[in-house]
């Protein structure tokens, strides 16, 4: 049965929903992925963890990668289900209100928005400090990694108000650059090891500087501590089902992008492992450096290599911290039109102009600039950390909610569907994610990032209180075609 305040059949017209058309269709089906890959941006992520893979399981630990790429995808297959069905900005915001109730729809909604504030910051900083300021041969100072961060915030704020359009052409720019950097440093490296014969393919299987640790095998040791590296950077593949509203033909474009973005980006971050790892020369000095990603490539290929690195790495950075910034406007803009947000009078606004979510935009540029002004420094590392969670949080409740209203979906010809492979790769997704919440809260150094998690679902859960004491009738339903 379709639920009663759907659309019987996939329809891409907000006004189907209850909503007026604000938000301009530009994105084709290239952009709608480049959405997703920019996010998910496996040379930044690659270029973030490397250093914790080698130092906690060694080189070995890189064949977690293919794992983590494995249970991420049977996540992605269940987010397409929805992502095919309900095309909306806000994803699983909209999902679980229209599916389940609208305050279970507000709960997925507040995780999702601090996945990517917390991310937004995470991505931003470590732009600033891990490769701006390397390249223009700054040395480490926080400060001045923090007023970067605050620079870049508003760069990407004025682009996203600008032009969704916009938006697009540069994630576009930073996709086509980040795949063609890592195919050439895939090749090049292996050539140069191939040559030179510095390097050795014994890497592959070796456990470098955690050989012999007592607890590599345990719950919380060396090799589950790897799994970061897939877990923190195959993640915000959804990201294109929250510019569902900007995509063009959206029921068809953004299941696949979401899809093959993660394909596409585990495909390519496996073979940019194996590279890495193939081409280090002596592990346990490269796996004491705290960049080891750039160390092999100067070793291997020369300083101008790295340098041109640091570039494609940046570009990537800034293209998938603006997908960051602009789908976290759109997931408070579809909460604010529903009266569902603080501020929801200036949040749910569209410009006629620019067609864009000023208001919903400025937000996270705020809360960005507040966070480097006043959070201390292992406070901040410890929020950036704490983001890790939510999208895992976040996944496992997706999952469990199309488990729970699956055949309230309809089933439109042409829609992304997997027909009667649905439960198994459901319950298999289920499984993955609360393995995936286990090997993130394991070791003892997240306990700080559990509280900070904690406390900002407290500070949701008691706005919500405030809403269901004060204003309970926009929590009672949703919009409707015949509201218009």
């Amino acid at each position: 049965m379709t639920a009663p305040d759907l659309p019987s059949d996939t329809v891409d017209d907000p006004a189907a929903y209850g909503y007026r058309p604000e938000l301009k269709r530009t994105l084709s089906s290239f952009q709608v992925f480049a959405v997703s890959f920019a996010f998910i941006s496996v040379a930044v992520g690659i270029f973030a963890t490397y250093d914790d893979l080698l130092a906690n399981g060694g080189p070995v630990g890189i064949w977690t990668w293919p794992v983590a790429m494995a249970g991420q995808l049977l996540v992605a297959l269940v987010i397409a289900q929805f992502a095919a069905r309900i095309p909306l900005s806000g994803s699983s915001y909209q999902w679980a209100s229209r599916l389940a109730n609208p305050r279970i729809g507000w709960i997925f909604g507040w995780l999702t928005f601090c996945y990517l504030i917390t991310g937004l910051t995470a991505i931003d900083n470590a732009m600033a400090s891990q490769c701006l300021m390397p390249l223009f041969g700054m040395a480490p100072d926080e400060t001045t990694a923090r007023v970067i961060t605050v620079v870049i915030l508003l760069v990407q704020a004025v682009l996203a108000i600008a032009s969704t359009r916009l938006v697009g052409l540069i994630n576009s720019l930073a996709v086509g650059v980040e795949v063609a950097i890592v195919i050439v440093l895939v090749v090049g490296l292996l050539i140069a090891v191939a040559l030179t014969g510095d390097g050795s393919v014994d890497n592959l299987t070796s456990r470098g500087v955690t050989a012999g640790s007592g607890d590599y095998w345990a719950f919380g040791g060396g090799l589950m501590a790897t799994m970061i590296v897939g877990l923190a950077t195959l993640v915000g593949f959804d990201s294109a089902a929250n510019m569902a509203e900007e995509a063009k033909d959206p029921h068809r474009t953004v299941p696949r992008a979401i899809v093959g973005s993660v394909v596409a980006a585990g495909v390519l971050g496996m073979l940019f492992l194996i590279a890495l790892t193939v081409a280090i020369g002596d592990v346990d000095t490269v796996s004491k450096s705290g960049s080891p990603v750039a160390d092999i490539l100067r070793a291997q290929l020369g300083a101008p290599m790295e340098r041109i690195l640091l570039v494609c790495v940046g570009i990537a950075f800034f293209g998938g911290g603006m997908v960051t910034m602009t789908s976290c406007a759109r997931t408070v803009f579809a909460m604010s039109r529903d009266a569902r947000f603080p501020g929801h009078r200036v949040l749910g606004k569209v410009n006629p102009q620019t067609q864009t979510p000023i208001g919903a935009t400025v937000l996270p540029l705020v809360i960005g600039i507040v966070t480097m002004v006043v959070i201390p420094g292992d406070a901040l590392l410890e929020l950036i950390t704490a983001g890790t969670l939510f999208p895992a949080i976040t996944y496992g409740l997706i999952v469990v909610l199309y488990l729970a209203v699956r055949r309230r979906l309809s089933h439109t010809e042409g829609a992304f569907s997997l027909g009667r492979f649905d439960v198994p790769v459901a319950v298999a997704a289920l499984a993955w994610t609360i393995f995936a919440v286990v090997v993130l809260v394991s070791p003892m150094s997240t306990a700080t990032p559990i509280v900070i998690v904690v406390g900002l679902i407290a500070i949701g859960a008691a706005y919500l209180v405030s809403m269901l004491a004060f204003r309970r009738s926009v929590l009672t339903h949703e919009p409707s075609a015949t509201a218009l």
